[in-house]
């Protein structure tokens, strides 16, 4: 220990623990060429959402969930899916059906479909395959030692001898569709002896006759992460090297983020010769979850290599993920999350204006848009624009006081908790208000900047009146009147919901993106307050109400958004 390290050992029980080392023969020890390799091309994608991540969702997805998630992602560009685990539920069988249906299933898109070891299951996975045009069968068994011992029960040759059985029965139900391929994943991998998953996955090489035109794809997964990723590196390494009839393999990884280092486990087997990631969108999975191939392929796009994959509407696929998924991407997501692109600290702020009047310049200088000049700015690793985004910092507002910024003051003032994007958005409002005079602003000011932007507009509105109602379990109902005279009248599982429909009955597309609120514990006026974010007529804007329930204000704060197109509407009818 040294004299300048003050730490105490913890109490913690860490001699419980084995290390990588003494749980796994590491090879590779001397030989290993991948720490002088770069990444110059994307791999193959392949993502798990709809089968790994979704396994791991306390909901998991309804059919129009799945169906909304496999849109997503073949819009994006992902050419290999797996869709599905068919023989686990009937909701997965039911929709791998779906895509055999004629036309269900883009030309260029391969579906994966997952199927354990074992002769009912394989059955049913080509039952619920029949009539699909091409598809890879996914093959897993765990071969870890521990997990031999204490779940399967069998010895190495018992479990290698009832893989090959299970490879055989695909083999012969796929004879006759060339367009099936098969796949092999020995689970936990990482925790396998690798000449143990070697030989098994040679076998299977052997038996499912790999050819060039015909690969096989042995997908090795770090299934639970017990080590730093150079060593789940020296093991892909391994095999990359030994794998007989190389060049008719496909070598795919599938890295778990237990340690927190998923990423870096992928990045480093890509360097040493995986070709194929499976992971999930945000890295949602099992425990901490599947490798985020958000993060893997814009990592790649930070290093001038096309991730092959359309990332340029990032907050949209968030917004579809979170649906689907109904769970949050993390505020501090690397490329994604609300507060990635925004500075808090005056110095940052400056640093990155300065950096972005450069930028601009610079793009000036050489003839082409800022979107196309390379990119050499403080802080962003990466143009937001790439994604769909812009640069918006939280203004400080009162930097002489120390105080904080735009939000700090609406909270601490008014108690006002605004949602990240609606305090993005604000936040162009007041710089719009301030470049003029330059003079710092009120918290007052601010209060009547933001009531002009988002409460007014809905104070009064296009509608004359309005009433919306449970109408029995998970259904309310929308009732209202136009100035013009004409009646809304819609349904929905929520009062948000119900208003949407009655406005979409009356031929207005309003789509509620999100929407939060609260009780406040000022004098302001009203006993709690709602914000809605919609996109009306293609137009996304907020909208804020203060009233005596969240339900209520709700409702007030969407017809805010709304209020403009209903008026410009009962005007030109009326």
């Amino acid at each position: 220990m040294h004299p300048w390290n003050r730490q105490r050992p913890s109490g913690m029980p860490s001699h419980r623990y084995r290390p990588a080392h003494e749980r796994v023969e590491l090879p590779l020890a001397a030989e290993r060429s991948w720490p002088s390799r770069r990444l110059t091309h994307a791999p193959l994608w392949v993502p798990v959402d709809l089968r790994d991540g979704n396994q791991a969702l306390a909901e998991p997805m309804d059919p129009a969930r799945k169906r909304t998630m496999f849109a997503l992602l073949t819009r994006m560009g992902f050419k290999e899916i797996e869709v599905g685990y068919p023989s686990s539920s009937r909701l997965d069988f039911d929709f791998v059906r779906e895509l055999a249906a004629p036309g269900a299933l883009p030309e260029d898109v391969t579906p994966v479909v997952f199927t354990a070891a074992r002769a009912d299951l394989i059955e049913r996975t080509f039952a619920a395959m029949e009539g699909l045009p091409r598809a890879v069968v996914h093959l897993y068994t765990a071969t870890a030692p521990t997990w031999r011992d204490v779940v399967l029960g069998h010895d190495r040759r018992e479990l290698r001898a009832l893989i090959l059985d299970a490879a055989g029965r695909i083999a012969r139900l796929a004879e006759g569709r060339p367009g099936v391929r098969f796949e092999f994943s020995p689970e936990v991998f990482n925790l396998t002896e690798p000449d143990y998953a070697l030989e098994v996955c040679n076998d299977l090489t052997a038996l499912w006759d790999a050819a060039p035109d015909r690969p096989v794809i042995h997908n090795l997964p770090a299934t639970v992460e017990i080590s730093t990723p150079n060593v789940y590196a020296d093991q892909i390494e391994y095999m990359h090297r030994h794998l007989d009839r190389r060049d008719a393999v496909i070598l795919s990884v599938h890295p778990h983020n237990d340690r927190g280092t998923g990423v870096a486990c992928a990045e480093l087997a890509l360097l040493a010769g995986a070709q194929r990631v499976e992971g999930c969108l945000f890295g949602n999975g099992e425990r901490t979850g599947n490798v985020d191939l958000v993060t893997l392929a814009l990592n790649l796009h930070t290093q001038g290599v096309d991730p092959m994959i359309d990332f340029s509407d990032l907050d949209g696929i968030r917004r579809v993920v979170e649906h689907c998924n109904r769970l949050p991407v993390p505020d501090r997501h690397p490329y994604a999350g609300d507060l990635v692109h925004t500075a808090f600290s005056g110095t940052h702020q400056d640093a990155i204006g300065k950096g972005l009047a450069r930028h601009a310049k610079r793009a000036a200088d050489l003839g082409v848009p800022p979107e196309q000049a390379p990119w050499d700015v403080p802080y962003l690793p990466i143009d937001p624009a790439d994604v769909g985004r812009d640069y918006q910092a939280v203004i400080r507002v009162n930097s002489q006081s120390g105080k904080g910024g735009i939000a700090y003051l609406l909270r601490s003032r008014y108690g006002l908790e605004l949602p990240r994007r609606l305090q993005i958005d604000f936040a162009a409002v007041v710089q719009r208000a301030t470049d003029g005079s330059g003079e710092e602003i009120t918290a007052e000011e601010l209060w009547d900047l933001f009531r002009a932007a988002y409460v007014t507009p809905g104070e009064p509105g296009a509608l004359a009146e309005w009433t919306t109602a449970p109408a029995g379990p998970g259904e309310h109902v929308f009732t209202g009147t136009l100035r013009s005279g004409r009646r809304l009248h819609g349904t929905g599982d929520g009062p948000l919901p119900a208003l949407t429909a009655a406005l979409a009955a009356d031929g207005l597309d309003v789509e509620i993106l999100g929407h939060a609120g609260h009780t406040l514990g000022t004098d302001a006026a009203g006993e709690a307050v709602a914000y809605v974010e919609a996109r009306v007529a293609g137009r996304t804007r907020w909208g804020v109400a203060l009233g005596t329930s969240v339900p209520a204000a709700s409702v007030h704060a969407a017809l805010s958004t709304v209020n403009a197109a209903l008026a410009a509407r009962s005007g030109a009818s009326g």
